[in-house]
């Protein structure tokens, strides 16, 4: 059904149909890190992993202890003060590796949602966003756990040691702030995506971002200092700091692809 004939409700459903469909690619991925566990084997040389039934060892947990040997700074011991804090935690580490699994099947529903209210010629550009959206946002959460996260830790708790405060880090806390940063950084690098998608409904015109970039400053510099958790100012720059870049970015590809239709355009009323 073309989406000049689909109603509101027809719409809506659509919506809820694609929803759901995401929901369940993360849902199963989520339950497989809760349910199994990753176990190493050597091959010909090669090391590899297989996955073996383990509710306790599982891929969750084994994120945690990596997460723990490489995150936490030197003196910083994580603790639980409640017996249900790491069960908890495990689960909200396997939602984020669903969501991470998951989204080849996130961007495609996505894109398929938003595609009839592109023109037929530019369906193709946004069938082709697909890896890029993907990398961006794997890219985002690995820039995320290798620089942002370490500085900040390091960085705050260096005020607990000039003082001789005992480091403790409950794990709920811990893993509330790691995964804060990582789909915070996942979703802001998406950044170029979304500019690129507006820009293909015909919504904005191709130059809008140029136009608007001493605004788009002012409100990534904001975004920056709302998802970072503390208020010195410095880590928040982690966050504007890329943004920025993915936002000239996103700017010169929208105003990349303009120019080639506008050439083309121009050739084909020459031909004419």
């Amino acid at each position: 059904m073309a989406s000049e004939e689909m109603t509101l409700f027809e719409h809506f459903d659509e919506l809820r149909t694609r929803v759901v469909r995401m929901a369940i690619a993360v849902v199963v991925i989520s339950i497989f890190c809760m349910s199994f566990g990753l176990k190493p084997i050597e091959y010909a040389g090669i090391h590899l992993a297989y996955p073996f039934p383990d509710t306790i060892h599982n891929v969750s947990s084994q994120i945690m202890r990596y997460m723990q040997k490489s995150l936490i700074p030197t003196g910083v011991t994580l603790v639980q003060t409640a017996p249900g804090q790491a069960f908890f935690a495990q689960i909200y580490v396997s939602m984020l590796a669903g969501a991470i699994g998951a989204m080849p099947v996130i961007v495609k529903e996505i894109t398929g949602f938003i595609s009839p209210a592109i023109s037929p010629s530019a369906r193709t550009s946004i069938s082709r966003v697909t890896i890029p959206a993907i990398a961006l946002f794997v890219a985002g959460v690995v820039f995320s756990y290798l620089a942002a996260v370490p500085f900040v830790l390091q960085f705050l708790y260096q005020y607990g040691q000039a003082i001789g405060a005992v480091a403790l880090f409950n794990i709920s806390d811990f893993i509330s702030f790691v995964l804060q940063f990582l789909l915070g950084f996942g979703i802001a690098f998406e950044l170029p995506v979304l500019m690129y998608g507006i820009s293909l409904t015909g919504a904005m015109s191709p130059y809008f971002w140029r136009n608007n970039f001493r605004y788009a400053i002012i409100v990534l510099v904001i975004f920056g200092a709302v998802i970072t958790p503390d208020g010195s100012g410095i880590t928040m720059w982690f966050v504007a700091g890329p943004m920025i870049g993915l936002y000239l970015a996103g700017m010169l590809a929208v105003e990349s692809r303009a120019r080639r239709l506008e050439k083309a355009a121009g050739l084909s009323t020459n031909n004419t």
